[in-house]
């Protein structure tokens, strides 16, 4: 048989713990529960990691700063990205073996220096894993764990809407509301916190946003979908409520 060497790589994947139960085996897999880990500076967490697989791996353990894009999707970013907390991270161990539907905890330690600016920092422990020299197929499975750090200090709550945009994508028209955290915490956005509303009273729409992040200092843009008939010039109300905070809102005019 040939040997085949085939790299799968989800770098910022982050899987519930129940992922992968059932009565037949995948050939590889990855669960961390949990996927995301909040710590208040100096802070101590243990993260459990199961290999629901059918195939023994070994896994190595990584630190790596990440960002959230304008649409809140993650990416990898250098470890000196700003508010990144990577190098306040210690993890135990680096390298483990797991064999088909074990499990292993991993304590995370965070300490955050002694001038650290108030609020959230946050990073990635990347979890990497090889096949053992035994297996056929070289397949790699990369999965990451959120850790946000709250470094000791005064807490600053603050998202503003700075504009509202129509977009033309694929035929649809897409409302595009630009959003701003000028505070020092991450803020979350169940689904429906954000939502628009435009129209008369007999014909009144309303369009509420999945669920979202917003990290401190950064902007970020949450796009709706319309596929009503309402044509022309109308006023939207934009209405924002990041989870623990009053609903803010604020009129636009736009063009459908």
């Amino acid at each position: 048989m040939i040997r085949t060497a085939l790299l799968v790589t989800a770098a910022l994947v982050l899987v519930p713990a129940s992922a992968g139960a059932g009565t037949t085996r995948p050939p590889l897999g990855l669960t961390a529960n949990p996927a995301h880990v909040g710590l208040v500076g100096p802070g101590r967490a243990i993260v459990r990691v199961t290999n629901p697989g059918g195939s023994g791996v070994v896994v190595d353990v990584g630190r790596a700063g990440f960002a959230l894009d304008l649409r809140g999707r993650p990416k990898l970013v250098a470890r000196s990205a700003s508010r990144a907390a990577t190098t306040w991270l210690t993890v135990r161990p680096r390298r483990f073996v797991l064999r088909p539907g074990a499990s292993r905890s991993l304590a995370v330690t965070a300490r955050a220096p002694r001038r650290a600016e108030p609020g959230d920092h946050d990073a990635l422990l990347l979890l990497t894993t090889r096949p053992r020299r035994s297996a056929g197929v070289a397949v790699r499975m990369r999965l990451g764990i959120v850790v946000v750090v709250r470094a000791p200090g005064r807490v600053v709550r603050r998202v503003v809407m700075r504009g509202l945009a129509v977009r033309r994508l694929r035929g649809r028209r897409v409302l595009e509301l630009r959003i701003a955290n000028r505070g020092n915490v991450t803020e979350t956005f169940g689904r429906g916190r954000v939502r628009i509303t435009f129209g008369r009273r007999a014909t009144r729409v309303r369009l509420p946003a999945a669920a979202r992040e917003l990290r401190p200092g950064t902007g970020g843009l949450v796009q709706l979908t319309y596929r009503g008939a309402i044509r022309g010039w109308v006023t939207v109300r934009a209405e924002i409520a990041p989870d623990g905070l009053p609903v803010a809102q604020r009129a636009f005019r736009v063009r459908l």
